[in-house]
């Protein structure tokens, strides 16, 4: 089974696989820190404690295993900044992988999320038989939404989308990279 790498290096920010039980305080910390920031978007911010974070993190190798899920910690000068990662939903074609990212409030409005997604846009085309990428989020997350702007996405489809979180509109703005229109990597 083809994989992504473990780690990937951007010119002072990588990529790398979590470390389930050594990864746990920091990454509990910067959840921490960062609750308020993603509380309006982020469903799984009401039910988040140091056991679920414990879960996650302790089911991300095994998911990386089946070739399901490929969770990375986002760091900046080796220091956890925030979560990303490149996944196939269920209801999801086996040719579409999508992306999901977010980060420390402080670590906003430098360009890391949009870098984030362009390397996990260009792994995903190195796998075998992806043909689109996406990224899904609701409308009014415009930062959100301008990341795969910046990169070439283009609007696939809204559709409706039970509202989770507290700020979520009740739709899902769903945007699409298909491989021939990638940037070389």
């Amino acid at each position: 089974m083809d994989l992504p790498p473990h780690a990937i290096a951007l010119d002072g920010l990588t990529l790398r696989r979590f470390a389930a039980e050594s990864d746990l305080p920091e990454f509990f910390a910067v959840i921490e820190e960062s609750l308020e920031h993603l509380r309006p978007w982020m469903p799984w911010v009401a039910e988040h404690s140091h056991a679920k974070t414990a879960e996650f993190l302790g089911r991300r190798a095994e998911l990386w295993a089946k070739g399901q899920d490929f969770t990375y910690a986002i760091t900046r000068d080796g220091a956890i900044v925030g979560a990303c990662g490149l996944f196939r939903r269920e209801d999801t074609p086996d040719d579409v992988r999508e992306i999901g990212y977010w980060l420390h409030p402080a670590a906003t409005g430098h360009g890391l999320a949009t870098r984030t997604a362009r390397a996990l846009a260009d792994e995903a085309f190195r796998l075998p038989g992806v043909a689109w990428v996406e990224i899904v989020h609701d409308p009014a997350n415009h930062a959100s939404g301008a990341v795969p702007a910046r990169l070439g996405f283009t609007e696939h489809l809204r559709r409706p989308a039970e509202a989770l979180a507290p700020a979520e509109t009740g739709e899902e703005l769903v945007w699409r990279l298909a491989r021939e229109h990638a940037p070389a990597a």
